[in-house]
């Protein structure tokens, strides 16, 4: 918890659907003492904030400083993407 007795809590967000579907579900669960924040991944300096954080995908959820163990990942994987012929003839 920060310094002022409150839970900061940011979501990272590119205002798609499933966006908007998180930022409902973290906010139904925050509690009084959390302070949330949604944050537009469109604004450079969030994106640069985001990329501090670790965020690889949208929605993200950071609360007091750390990713949540449900939002971070690897990323896009391209062997993963190759594998299913991305990049090959047809």
């Amino acid at each position: 918890m920060s310094n002022s007795g409150r839970r900061k809590v940011e979501i990272f967000s590119a205002g798609c659907p499933v966006c908007e579907d998180a930022i409902q579900r973290v906010t139904e669960i925050a509690c009084p003492s959390c302070e949330v924040e949604v944050l537009d991944m469109n604004d450079p300096v969030t994106a640069k904030a985001a990329e501090a954080y670790g965020v690889q995908r949208v929605p993200a959820v950071v609360v007091d400083g750390k990713l949540a163990a449900c939002c971070a990942g690897v990323g896009l994987d391209e062997a993963a993407l190759r594998s299913l012929g991305l990049g090959q003839p047809t």
